[in-house]
């Protein structure tokens, strides 16, 4: 049986597939990232310059410009971090699902790392950062298996529209038990609540640098899973035919993009849709092959929350608007779009 031939027919014919368009993309996604950095650093309630931020690096700006920098630098970090992984995360979810309409968010995935990291917090007083971490882990991992497993029960298994009612359902019943466990508590409520909404603004280099290994054991298994996923594209009984073993191979594959939302969840709070809408991007730019859908969707990501970021702090100036608003008000649109308009089928 000639795989490369099935695989080959089975896929939608996507422009910018060749490898030198490709190549060119991710050229252009480089220099994006590299500007929204600078912009992320330059742009908020108080603006800076260029000479500002040499200042600030060699301790000779104005106080006011040191703090901004000083503020604007891990949160742009965090920003970037937060996109690449939910990018990356929503990539291999709808390609372990072969669902279009897969997202850390849509799935319940988010939600169940919110929800445990509230009940945590809540009913056993975890307050360190790695109790945070770990929990909202051990919550996304239990929320994705939840969702999986209603999603299968009747005729026909685990179809796309039905793990998205699942999902959909899982995540409006976590979001009821996070505010039934929060009422009570009017000593954590406003801070659960401000973190719920989803941001990188207060973030800090040691927040961040708890979950940088998890992160990185994340990303390593997500991209080093790009090949089996390609394979299970091609159905359960076709790469089960050219040996690849298909639990094993989607087991791996979620387990990196839970370890991904686990940690952004811990440190930034739910945020949504931007694993919806940034493979959809990228399958435009370099088609299905995970080899590639991957890496971009990892960029991608990254420009996307931090265009959000950016957006944020100027539309509502003086104050800012918290990137789980943003990206709300972005993939919502995009999803009742994808619903409507395209066809729920098998990536």
């Amino acid at each position: 049986m000639n795989v490369k031939g099935i695989e080959s027919s089975e896929r939608p014919a996507f422009p910018g597939r060749s490898n030198h368009l490709r190549s060119f993309w991710l050229a252009v996604l480089i220099l994006l990232l590299a500007s929204l950095c600078a912009a992320s650093v330059a742009v908020g309630t108080r603006d800076v310059d260029w000479g500002d931020i040499v200042a600030a690096l060699r301790g000779q700006a104005d106080n006011i410009g040191q703090a901004a920098i000083a503020l604007r630098i891990p949160r742009t970090f965090a920003a970037l971090l937060a996109g690449a992984a939910l990018g990356l995360a929503g990539a291999i979810m709808q390609g372990v699902t072969r669902n279009p309409l897969a997202d850390p968010g849509i799935l319940g995935v988010n939600m169940g790392a919110s929800l445990a990291v509230v009940i945590g917090v809540a009913w056993f007083g975890i307050s360190s950062a790695n109790a945070y971490i770990w929990t909202a882990i051990f919550g996304a991992g239990t929320a994705a298996v939840f969702v999986y497993t209603i999603g299968s029960l009747g005729r026909g298994g685990a179809t796309p529209l039905k793990l998205a009612l699942a999902g959909a359902a899982t995540s409006v019943a976590f979001s009821s038990m996070v505010i039934a466990v929060v009422l009570p508590r009017g000593d954590i409520a406003g801070g659960i609540r401000a973190w719920q909404i989803g941001g990188v603004g207060g973030v800090t280099f040691e927040r961040i640098s708890h979950v940088l290994p998890f992160l990185a054991v994340g990303f390593a298994i997500s991209l080093l899973s790009a090949r089996k996923l390609n394979v299970l594209a091609l159905g359960d009984e076709l790469a089960a035919g050219v040996g690849e073993h298909v639990a094993a191979a989607r087991a791996m594959a979620a387990f990196g993009a839970i370890l991904l939302c686990g940690a952004i969840t811990a440190i930034c709070g739910p945020i949504g849709f931007l694993g919806l809408v940034v493979p959809h991007l990228c399958r435009l730019l370099v088609g299905v092959d995970h080899r590639w859908l991957l890496p971009f969707s990892t960029l991608t990501g990254a420009c996307l929350l931090l265009i959000a970021d950016i957006a944020g702090r100027i539309v509502a100036r003086p104050a800012e608007l918290d990137v789980g608003i943003v990206t709300a008000l972005i993939g919502a649109p995009f999803f009742i779009w994808l619903v409507r308009h395209q066809r729920v089928r098998e990536l």
